[in-house]
């Protein structure tokens, strides 16, 4: 009860002290508030960056493998002619694979292309096709939002049937729902449209862009193109529970194994694992952090001296009202506690004046980023125990010259 009733009174000082002098006590939190801004707009904007890319890599395949002729995201000083006249994956080795892997759950041949595709007399330009076998969608983990995905007997027939991304059938058809069972033409060929994709939205891992291509089976992709030429590659996921770098190990062997590579001949293939570049992004994403940080704390260390400015005032304006306090029994402890509560408040009031900035910010840089800025629980907490902190050591020496006062003499000062 006791507690309760000095965190009220410090609380009631601490907000009559900003009422009183308001331009002071503004100018003297204005370091805290900057620096709770830089600070939770930084790990706010990173933490919701970090949440999208992991995202973005989920949708892409989790714990999966991409085995192609090219090493993604280069990094290396392979020469670039031995990449060129490496073969490209082939269509035959997707069950070779799943034969001889122990680890491999989905697996799934893919190969793309682009042209024009068109309803009548809507036409869309640089629309991406996708040739795939069954398991394509099982890895990318792919929903229809209106019809149905492909059927497995219209990849082994090879039947002129596609799922469409939701932007096309917007852009064609003006309506998902309007597109199942109508016929699209794209490079000259007709097909029918089973299903409309769900909408994924702008991505930053841009592996893919399903609102904006098209899917059908490899059988029949492979009728319109040359597979070879289509940009191929073998999609593997392994199965729950392996680690992406023991699966990765496994398919070395394996791939190695059929193209019957001596242990002298150098890989001619790569296995890229998508989920890496995430951990890559972590250290960039530190030295950001880092950076607010240190732009941080010094706005804070400025913030601090403002607050202890404002309580060594304010003790010297209360030295009369210390004095009686200590004469009618009031204890050292007490005095002290309750600027150092009411200095941690000043902090607090900046504090929260920086969060609000903030949140006005995120909800402006949500609507122009290609993802929302989520002001985490954990970073409000974090925000508010800085304020505590930095309120308490501000007013620590003020707090301890209020405690020690002889009464006598603090009575009769003016």
């Amino acid at each position: 009860m006791k507690l309760l009733t000095i965190l009220w009174n410090s609380f009631k000082m601490a907000f009559g002290e900003l009422k009183a002098n308001k331009l002071r006590t503004f100018l003297s939190l204005l370091g805290v508030t900057f620096g709770i801004f830089c600070i939770i707009g930084v790990l706010a904007t990173v933490d919701s960056l970090k949440r999208k890319v992991q995202g973005d890599i989920k949708q892409v395949g989790s714990n999966s493998i991409y085995l192609d002729k090219w090493e993604y995201g280069g990094g290396n000083n392979y020469p670039w002619w031995k990449y060129i006249n490496r073969p490209v994956p082939k269509y035959e080795e997707v069950q070779l694979i799943k034969q001889r892997s122990f680890l491999t759950g989905n697996i799934a041949f893919l190969c793309r292309q682009s042209s024009k595709a068109s309803y009548k007399d809507n036409i869309l330009s640089n629309v991406g096709l996708f040739g795939t076998s069954e398991d394509f969608s099982k890895i990318q983990l792919l929903e229809t939002q209106a019809g149905r995905y492909l059927a497995d007997g219209e990849f082994s027939r090879g039947t002129p049937s596609v799922v469409i991304g939701n932007e096309i059938a917007i852009q064609l058809f003006s309506e998902p729902w309007y597109a199942v069972g109508k016929e699209i033409t794209f490079n000259g060929r007709k097909m029918e449209i089973t299903g409309v994709l769900k909408k994924q939205g702008q991505s930053l891992v841009n592996v893919f862009d399903f609102d904006n291509a098209m899917i059908t089976s490899y059988k029949y992709f492979a009728g319109m193109y040359n597979p070879d030429k289509a940009d191929p590659s073998i999609l593997i996921q392994g199965k729950e529970g392996v680690a992406t770098k023991a699966l990765q190990d496994e398919l070395k062997g394996v791939v190695r194994q059929l193209r019957k590579l001596s242990p002298q001949k150098d890989d001619n293939f790569s296995l890229n694992d998508i989920s890496s570049f995430a951990e890559k992004t972590d250290s960039l994403f530190a030295s950001i952090n880092l950076g607010g940080w240190f732009i941080a704390g010094l706005s804070l260390i400025v913030g601090a001296f403002g607050v202890a400015n404002i309580m060594f005032v304010t003790v010297r304006e209360r030295t009369s009202q210390i004095g009686l306090k200590k004469a009618i029994g009031a204890r050292r402890s007490t005095i002290l506690i309750e600027f150092l509560i009411e200095s941690a408040f000043l902090c607090i009031i900046g504090g929260l004046i920086g969060l609000f900035f903030v949140w006005i910010l995120a909800s402006v840089l949500s609507t122009i980023l290609p993802f929302p800025i989520f002001i985490a629980p954990n970073i409000v907490i974090l925000a508010l125990s800085l304020c505590i902190i930095l309120g308490i050591l501000s007013g620590i020496i003020p707090a301890s010259i209020a405690a020690k006062m002889d009464p006598v003499v603090a009575i009769r000062t003016k």
